[in-house]
């Protein structure tokens, strides 16, 4: 997979576009400079969590045996279930607003790293095996995703629901691609190393 493969992937799974909503309705009580205050905080322990799961999250595969067209396989699936989501969403819960200002969850965990995207980075930290590199591509993704839910209050307001939705479903659409890549070289692998050692 391609080093822009990887960042566009990521930038969609972790579904800047379609969390602009909830990112409204809960900090609309507060003050624009609070509100930016709050985004920045939140998506910096977000940034965090994804670093962590990159530089450690090898070793936990590798403890549990588990090899890359695995990975693949299963990464693949996952990514192809959150594109059914993005393409085919669920009706959205109201969400009431809480007086408490939100801290880690629900906007760092689970709406910007969050299963997902944290499955994500530990799927591309194993086949790039390179941590350093994969970081950089991390930062990549989560830049515009910072710059939009910063803007998200403005964006909301110029694209409409209708805007955001399409944009969501495009998305939606290209990482199941990616996701259908990603099995099928998987099985290729995986069956490739069954041919080997019969």
């Amino acid at each position: 997979m391609s080093y822009f493969a990887m960042v566009f992937s990521l930038f969609f799974v972790m579904n800047a576009l379609g969390s602009i909503p909830l990112f409204v309705s809960l900090l609309s009580k507060f003050d624009v400079k609070r509100q930016r205050k709050i985004i920045v905080r939140e998506l910096l322990i977000a940034l965090f969590i994804l670093m962590l799961f990159n530089f450690f999250g090898d070793q936990v595969l590798k403890t549990l045996g588990i090899s890359q067209p695995v990975i693949g396989v299963a990464g693949g699936t996952l990514l192809f279930i959150i594109a059914l989501g993005m393409i085919f969403p669920r009706p959205s819960e109201n969400h009431e607003s809480k007086r408490v200002e939100p801290l880690i969850v629900p906007l760092a965990i689970p709406l910007v790293a969050g299963p997902g995207a944290i499955a994500t980075v530990m799927i591309y930290a194993e086949q790039f095996q390179n941590a350093w590199s994969m970081s950089l591509i991390i930062l990549l993704a989560w830049i515009p995703t910072f710059i939009i839910l910063l803007l998200s209050s403005n964006i909301k307001h110029i694209l409409g629901p209708k805007g955001i939705i399409a944009c969501q479903k495009l998305g939606g659409m290209l990482i199941s691609m990616i996701s259908v890549q990603m099995i099928c070289t998987g099985l290729s692998c995986l069956l490739q190393e069954a041919l080997r050692a019969v």
